[in-house]
C-alpha cells in the first residue's frame, strides 16, 4: 500500500494528495498514461473505469469515463498542457479536444513524479476555479478516492 506524505495545498483552491509509491517514475508515468494500464486502477473501487483515450502530447486530447456500481457513466474530457517523460503531467477540463472550452470549467491537476530511493513520491495537485468548485470536489471525498486511486496506481506500476 503507497504511504501517505503530508503535503499542504498551495492555494485555498486547491486539494493535494501526496503518496510513496514503490515502483520507479517510469512506471507510474506509464500507468498515466496508457490507456489499457489506466483503465486497471483509475477510478476507486468499487467504481472502474470502461473507456480511456489518451492522445499524449501537448494540445492533445484525454477522453476518460468512470462508471459507477450502478452503471452510470461519467466522462471526464480533458486537454493536455504540459508533460515532462516519467516526471510531470498537467492536464484540465477547461478544454475539450483540440482546445475547445468546455462547458463548464472545473479542475486542472498537476501530477509530478519524482524519484526517490528507487520508489516514486506521487503528488497530484488539483486545482480548482472556485472556492466553490474545490469545497464539491473535497464532499465527493477527494482525499479518500485519489487516495484508493493511488494504491490501485501503485498495484499497478509494481508489476510492470
Amino acid at each position: 500500500m503507497s504511504k501517505k506524505i503530508e503535503i499542504q495545498p498551495e492555494s485555498d483552491r486547491e486539494l493535494v494528495i501526496c503518496r510513496l509509491i514503490d515502483a520507479s517514475p517510469e512506471k507510474v508515468f506509464r500507468a498515466w498514461t496508457e490507456p489499457e494500464l489506466l483503465k486497471q486502477w483509475f477510478a476507486p473501487k468499487p467504481w472502474t473505469t470502461s473507456h480511456a483515450e489518451i492522445d499524449l502530447k501537448v494540445g492533445g486530447a484525454s477522453f476518460i469515463v468512470m462508471k459507477s456500481p450502478t452503471g452510470e457513466e461519467f466522462p471526464n474530457p480533458g486537454v493536455y498542457l504540459e508533460i515532462v517523460p516519467n516526471k510531470k503531467l498537467v492536464f484540465t477540463n477547461a478544454y475539450t479536444k483540440a482546445w475547445e472550452p468546455s462547458e463548464r470549467p472545473f479542475i486542472t491537476i498537476i501530477l509530478t513524479f519524482e524519484e526517490l530511493e528507487g520508489k516514486t513520491k506521487y503528488t497530484a495537485r488539483a486545482l480548482h476555479w472556485t472556492l466553490s468548485d474545490k469545497n464539491e470536489h473535497n464532499k465527493m471525498r477527494f482525499h479518500e478516492g485519489w487516495g484508493l486511486c493511488a494504491d490501485q496506481l501503485e498495484a499497478v506500476a509494481s508489476k510492470l
